[in-house]
């Protein structure tokens, strides 16, 4: 499988050409990315990195002497988490980024991602360009003389963790005075470098579990429930405070109380956003597909909540517009702008154990604080011949006396319950979420809209 995006490139390693990921599709993708830059700037820098994936160091060599063959200085950080390389470009003042990552997916999957010189993913449009670039006769490599160079910078966790600790509403002293421990789950990946790293200088005692970053997943890799119960058990049996764990790249932080029950990936940014307002109000963003629940934490501190399209960019975009003091999307990413502009596992979990050390209470308690809600996501496999513009309109006519939002798909808002519908960026498919006050509720509303689709088809 290979999935092109504006987004960047994802797929099963080897096989056919244009059919998986090859060395001729990252070859022929890098060279895109690597025209863009050059169009901006003649002697530009790119900051490449990668997760912990078996298949990253060849992709990473790949990348790294592409660019150099375009003319592009590279600086190679090898293992790195994606926060970590986003703030890499600001701090080298970079053009822009490769990071090697297949995010969620399983050991057989890779995939680059691409960031501007913000450090951020880019846009529709600059993404389009290099979509173009790929399928032009654009591309023209360097002459012998005027080949980039790589610079291997290997200080970039230490550093991520330097910046996070000295955020303002990170106190590592009270936290060090908790003496907390911690179960991590890092599935084999980067996670398991910098997660213990910054935990340690938190003065946390670490119980590692799949801390060693070699790639090979001992589990399905997104950190969901059902793939988390050795996790959850060793929270129980060595009486860890907490649990933690992360995806392969590090962008993703869900919890595990201190009953090795889960917190709720949906409440990371519940929590943290609560900590936030308390101490610098201002507007929240999330994801439309994210919980109602952020927006009831913006209502108790009196402050407005807004919601974007899917995605981080989009994200990243209404947090700017609107000057949100916090956002991120309901699957565990939290994005803190006094850090940077990007989801980060790493900060989420600082900021996470600084409130709660300062509220003095127990995970499982502080969680018992919010209202729960309850959500189904569910797929409907399209195939090549539906029109999904038609299914969609038909959402908007069907229930166009409830609320209901088409920035990205129809998101349907009814009084105790929304569904949201739209179109996957990645795969043929049509996502279905929805939420409710009770599972039951959830699944069936999920079930019901299902339906509907199914009589469209």
């Amino acid at each position: 499988m290979l999935i092109t995006s504006i987004s960047g490139i994802r797929g099963t390693i080897g096989g056919i050409p244009k059919e998986n990921l090859t060395p001729i599709d990252i070859t022929s993708f890098v060279s895109a990315y690597g025209t863009w830059v050059l169009n901006k700037e003649s002697t530009p820098t790119v900051v490449v990195g990668r997760d912990g994936r078996v298949s990253g160091k060849m992709i990473l060599d790949i990348t790294v002497q592409t660019l150099i063959g375009l003319g592009v200085n590279v600086i190679n950080l090898d293992y790195a988490t994606t926060p970590t390389v986003e703030m890499q470009v600001i701090q080298h003042k970079a053009d822009g980024a490769i990071i090697i990552t297949a995010s969620h997916n399983p050991k057989e999957y890779n995939g680059l991602k691409m960031l501007n010189e913000h450090g951020e993913f880019l846009s529709a449009e600059e993404g389009e360009a290099i979509l173009t670039i790929s399928q032009s006769k654009e591309i023209s490599f360097a002459g012998v003389d005027a080949l980039g160079t790589e610079t291997k910078y290997y200080n970039h966790t230490k550093e991520h963790i330097e910046k996070i600790c000295a955020l303002d509403l990170v106190n590592v002293e009270l936290i060090q005075s908790q003496k907390l421990k911690i179960s991590v789950d890092a599935i084999n990946s980067v996670g398991g470098i910098a997660v213990p790293m910054l935990l340690e200088k938190l003065g946390v005692e670490v119980v590692g579990l799949n801390c060693e970053c070699n790639g090979e997943f001992k589990h399905t890799p997104e950190p969901l429930k059902e793939n988390l119960s050795d996790l959850r058990s060793l929270v129980l049996q060595t009486e860890s405070d907490l649990g933690i764990a992360v995806d392969p790249d590090v962008d993703r932080l869900v919890l595990v109380d201190e009953k090795g029950k889960m917190f709720g990936e949906e409440y990371t940014i519940v929590a943290i956003a609560d900590y936030i307002l308390s101490k610098t109000p201002g507007p929240t963003v999330s994801n439309l597909s994210s919980s109602r629940a952020l927006s009831d934490i913006a209502k108790k501190h009196n402050q407005p909540y807004f919601a974007s399209a899917v995605g981080e960019k989009n994200v990243v975009e209404k947090m700017k517009e609107v000057s949100a003091v916090f956002g991120g999307e309901g699957s565990g990413g939290v994005i803190y702008p006094p850090l940077h502009y990007g989801r980060d596992a790493l900060v989420g979990i600082a900021l996470f154990l600084t409130f709660m050390s300062e509220e003095k209470t127990s995970t499982s308690e502080l969680r018992s604080r919010y209202v729960d809600y309850f959500m189904a996501k569910e797929k409907v496999v399209l195939g090549p011949n539906i029109n999904v513009d038609d299914i969609l309109d038909h959402f908007l006519s069907t229930y166009q006396s409830e609320k209901i939002s088409n920035i990205d798909g129809v998101k349907i808002d009814f009084e105790e319950s929304w569904v949201h519908l739209r179109k996957s960026n990645t795969e043929p498919i049509m996502r279905i979420y929805t939420e409710a006050t009770s599972q039951d509720k959830a699944d069936s509303l999920a079930q019901k809209i299902i339906k509907e689709i199914n009589e469209q088809i």
